[in-house]
């Protein structure tokens, strides 16, 4: 049985948002729930009664109640949530105008801005106004090539309060991986920050705003968003919130296009609301005491995600620029100056503090980690109790921009087992499925959705008639969501990711998570960075690990040597690569993961359709010219 590393005490149950909610149901539907699993296994037996009572006390504002929760379309992705219910997203996100702080924002340097949820309201009323006055209408999309800013949130919230639909990417996506993004959704509109920062390094952006202008001909305005000009106009009027239909577009977001052009997901407003509303105040416990961080760029859905939590009244903190810059512990040392309560951060993050044998400060205001990109490795855990702070709740959470949100998450009453997930998310019905498609648990294998959720995209973009929607989803299982990810419910009913399943290795006939070999490989301290892929070789595969090493260490025989050997004794003979090759750079999509799936295309002699989804195509030529 894993180590438990953290429980909660009945007083903090009791007080959870989770516990009120299952009191709230038991009463509004006069049984009892023993505890969290028999509450989950009620959320997916009457889904209708679960995401009603959700709505209900989270608190959504519709303007028009629904008719009906649920509607059952012909197929899994046809489901109508909420029918005849209208709302408006950013309404939803202002509802709070007082003067209590919605955001901080802070970078690189520590320059800090503040705004209340007022102030807030105000600049959002003023660029509604400006966008009306461009003509923009309730479907119009609006792009953005912005960084981690209040300008950011407050364009979004104006673009979200006429009904139009937003999109983003990060400055530090290439050129033409922007423009392979928004030249297909053709807004009307484009925010884009001239110049932004990263590693004390400024990176000016006029010439690339002119170039994306000319390569969006649907453009009718260009808003240049200058981070040293800041615009501070108000408009002290309410604000005419577009009143629409729970499922009205409101996100674009975009698959990594690693295996092609990237496709555009749509999401709903409604379906996020309620799924982002379930998600922050049940299972993170957010309220409006807190004070959020999630180090995250426009690029990512945890940045959609992040903003959401202004619908429970929270401070908000925005950071740009590297979480390392100008020192390892810059955004450790931000928890204890700003009061942080809740922390999120890539998982990568905390090997990189490992290695630099880091150890915190006392961190009183924080109750909680979030992490997310990659598995939370068990030693990783490990770190983060013994060097970060020993009484706090980590949640490793686990979705991914199709579903704007999370399958697996935390929860405030279920205590924490190393190295796992601590629960299936409500309403969510998640199974592990085999090869031959039998749900099993305490068995790895693929994880699947077999019931519908408010948070599936509510279409893909340009596909009239769901073809790609099908195809990207559920063809491996029928009529059922197959999400991509090597998985296990363990006997706690948490959840162990082991990788993609796209990328998952087998050798011998032996399926193998690529995490488990990243969870020993990030043991040795000379190595930086890993990936492990499948060579296919004489009708089986071979286990082929990449290591980017530490400036100055090569790798020697020695050290092959004990790589192996850390990989055997604590995993299995089939774990174990047969080769091991210094890299000295591992391709990275733009959201910063690594991409296995490049390099495991390239070392069996397939091509990679679009480098543009990668941060660093450079680096491919080096796979490209080994022969194995």
């Amino acid at each position: 049985m894993p180590q438990i590393l953290w429980t909660p005490t009945p007083e903090s149950k009791k007080n959870s948002a989770m516990q009120k909610f299952m009191d709230f149901c038991a009463q509004k539907y006069s049984r009892q729930f023993a505890n969290y699993f028999e509450l989950h296994q009620w959320s997916i037996d009457h889904s209708a009664d679960f995401w009603a009572s959700c709505a209900q006390f989270c608190e959504l504002k519709f303007s028009t109640p629904a008719k009906s929760i649920v509607t059952a379309g012909k197929n899994m992705r046809e489901t109508k949530w909420f029918s005849g219910a209208t709302l408006n997203f950013a309404q939803n996100l202002l509802s709070r105008r007082d003067d209590h702080l919605a955001l901080i924002y802070v970078d690189e340097n520590d320059s800090q801005r503040e705004l209340s949820y007022k102030e807030l309201y105000q600049r959002v009323a003023y660029w509604a106004k400006q966008l009306k006055k461009l003509g923009l209408k309730p479907g119009d999309r609006v792009a953005a090539m912005m960084t981690n800013c209040p300008e950011t949130v407050i364009a979004m919230l104006a673009t979200a309060s006429v009904g139009a639909v937003w999109s983003s990417c990060s400055p530090d996506f290439g050129e033409n991986a922007i423009i392979d993004r928004f030249s297909q959704i053709e807004p009307k509109v484009l925010f884009a920050i001239t110049e932004y920062q990263y590693k004390g390094k400024t990176f000016p952006q006029a010439e690339k705003i002119d170039r994306l202008e000319k390569n969006l001909p649907s453009l009718i305005k260009t808003i240049r968003v200058n981070p040293k000009k800041i615009d501070e106009s108000l408009a002290l009027t309410e604000i005419d919130f577009a009143q629409l239909p729970f499922d009205h577009p409101l996100y674009i977001l975009y698959t990594s296009g690693t295996t092609g052009k990237p496709k555009c997901m749509v999401h709903g407003a409604g379906n996020v609301l309620i799924q982002h509303a379930k998600e922050l105040i049940l299972h993170t416990d957010l309220n409006a005491n807190d004070r959020i961080l999630f180090n995250t760029t426009c690029g990512w859905m945890m940045w959609n995600w992040l903003i959401s939590s202004l619908f429970t009244g929270t401070t908000v903190v925005l950071y740009e620029g590297s979480p390392f810059h100008p020192t390892h512990s810059h955004l450790i040392d931000l928890i204890g100056k700003l009061n942080i309560s809740i922390f999120g951060i890539g998982a990568k993050y905390f090997e990189a503090l490992e290695k630099e044998h880091f150890k915190a400060p006392n961190l009183s205001s924080l109750k909680m980690i979030l992490t997310t990109g990659s598995p939370l490795l068990p030693t990783s855990f490990d770190f983060i109790y013994n060097n970060i702070k020993s009484d706090i709740r980590v949640s490793s959470i686990s979705g991914g921009s199709d579903i704007v949100s999370c399958f697996a998450l935390g929860n405030p009453i279920l205590p924490v087992y190393r190295g796992e997930l601590q629960c299936i998310g409500l309403g969510m019905d998640i199974k592990i499925f085999n090869e031959k498609g039998k749900s099993v648990e305490q068995e790895k294998g693929e994880l699947v959705c077999v019931a519908p959720t408010p948070s599936m995209p509510i279409y893909f973009w340009n596909d009239a008639n769901g073809e790609q929607y099908q195809k990207a989803y559920f063809e491996k299982f029928p009529g059922i969501w197959a999400h991509g990810d090597y998985a296990e419910i363990t006997a706690n009913k948490g959840l162990i990711i082991y990788g993609r399943s796209d990328a998952t290795l087998n050798p011998g006939g032996v399926r193998v998570g690529t995490a488990e070999i990243y969870n020993q490989v990030g043991k040795i301290t000379a190595v930086q960075d890993a990936v492990a892929v499948g060579l296919q070789k004489n009708g089986d595969e071979k286990i082929i690990l990449f290591v980017v090493l530490k400036p100055g260490i090569q790798l020697d025989e020695e050290l092959q040597a004990k790589i192996k050997k850390q990989i055997r004794d604590n995993t299995s003979p089939f774990h174990v690569p047969a080769q091991i090759i210094q890299a000295p750079d591992l391709p990275r999509t733009i959201s910063g993961k690594i991409s296995e799936i490049s390099v495991k295309k390239l070392i069996n002699g397939e091509k990679i359709k679009n480098t543009e989804a990668l941060a660093n195509p450079e680096c491919l030529e080096f796979f490209k010219n080994l022969n194995l």
